[in-house]
């Protein structure tokens, strides 16, 4: 059987994170956590769950999940990454198993289908379900996308299969006053990412866009190719009709109406709001965006 390590990056998580090392038993040989300096019980309960813990102060996802990747000395055939409010569902620990005991060895990363629970709910509709997350990959294969926010494992040459039966499950046991302010968090990296793109269309005429591939590679697209090219204050709200009426995120009740409107709309809202508020700042400066966010030592 083919062996998997496991990366999971850790900031305050002691309510997920023995959920998130109990459902890889038995599918990885070795956890490895990346934590920012936890001051609740993260580390003590990732230990004595046999978990590996390294320290590294924050940044972003993407250069976290570097450090993990350049510093966990990963010997295993294939590595995962898995965040620390997800777990796997019995089925895809099954079917993990299962075909980790006999690999396509043309087959350099694995797809798995993630689920999302919200206010307790999993939401199934809204071009939502089932999201198609590349989190399993040939050890060596696979890097981390360098971006503010929305990174993805970008592998070269990907040959890919999806393993189906069971879902990768992601339920956030914080309150909705946490969600808000995690997006609020979200949106400002959001900008940044969106200004940086700006900036190397307008000195280079390239938006830097890595090659990714199945449906990160397409939502990527419509996002920086289509999304990007509607008003701004059209947007959210095209957005979520299509999520809500064309998806039929209603059929997701009252749940899901939350979820839409907030995930869809709000967010979505918050972030053009503030992609104008910097634009506006830097307007005042006689500044681009991205020469202010570097003045200010952002970028």
């Amino acid at each position: 059987m083919h062996t998997i390590t496991a990366i999971i990056l850790t900031f305050n998580e002691e309510q997920h994170i023995e959920r998130c090392i109990r459902s890889l038993d038995g599918v990885v040989e070795r956890v490895c956590v990346i934590d920012s300096f936890s001051t609740d019980r993260t580390v003590e309960i990732a230990e004595s769950l046999g978990a590996e813990v390294a320290r590294n102060p924050w940044k972003n996802y993407a250069t976290q999940f570097q450090f993990g990747l350049d510093s966990c000395d990963i010997t295993s055939d294939w590595t995962m990454r898995i965040d620390a409010d997800e777990y796997l569902e019995d089925g895809l620990r099954t079917s993990l198993k299962t075909w980790l005991s006999a690999p396509n060895e043309t087959v350099n990363a694995l797809y798995l289908r993630r689920k999302m629970v919200f206010l307790g709910r999993p939401i199934t509709h809204g071009f939502f379900y089932p999201a198609m997350m590349l989190r399993v990959w040939r050890t060596g294969a696979g890097r981390i996308e360098q971006r503010w926010m929305d990174e993805h494992v970008i592998v070269e040459n990907v040959q890919s299969e999806t393993i189906e039966g069971g879902d990768l499950v992601d339920h956030n046991l914080n309150d909705l006053s946490w969600w808000v302010a995690k997006h609020n968090g979200y949106a400002t990296r959001e900008v940044y990412d969106m200004v940086e793109i700006m900036e190397r269309e307008r000195t280079t005429k390239d938006a830097g866009m890595e090659t990714m591939s199945g449906q990160a590679a397409r939502k990527r697209w419509l996002k920086e190719k289509v999304y990007t090219r509607i008003p701004s204050t059209l947007r959210a709200s095209l957005y979520f009709v299509y999520r809500y009426i064309f998806g039929r995120g209603f059929l997701d009740g009252k749940e899901g109406f939350f979820f839409h409107f907030l995930q869809a709309y709000w967010y979505r809202t918050l972030v053009e709001a503030k992609l104008f508020e910097l634009e506006t700042r830097a307007s005042d400066r006689g500044l681009t965006p991205y020469d202010l966010l570097v003045e200010e030592g952002v970028l």
